[in-house]
């Protein structure tokens, strides 16, 4: 399953415009004006694509993201093949 949040909601995801501008070194200034726009600029929402992914309990991932590029950013997302087909990556207890 797939959730598709706004920009807006991915800033309140994250605890907020005061907690996504500590995040990503810019004004909370700035980072409002990206949530009255509902636009984060691209480079700023790859710095924190893994963290909303975390967040979102991988409801929203990279990959839905940005789903042309993801596998050029974070090639390790790419499932590993061996001889019993493609494995996810696991903690060992699923």
């Amino acid at each position: 399953m797939n959730l598709n949040l706004t920009h807006q909601q991915m800033i309140g995801l994250l605890g907020g415009v005061k907690a996504v501008s500590k995040r990503t070194g810019v004004s909370v200034q700035a980072v409002n004006k990206w949530k009255l726009q509902d636009a984060i600029p691209v480079d700023k929402l790859m710095m924190l694509a893994a963290l909303i992914e975390k967040e979102s309990h991988g409801l929203v991932t990279r990959q839905d993201m940005f789903p042309k590029s993801w596998l050029w950013v974070w090639p390790e997302l790419v499932p590993k093949q061996n001889g019993f087909g493609n494995q996810e990556e696991t903690d060992g207890y699923s």
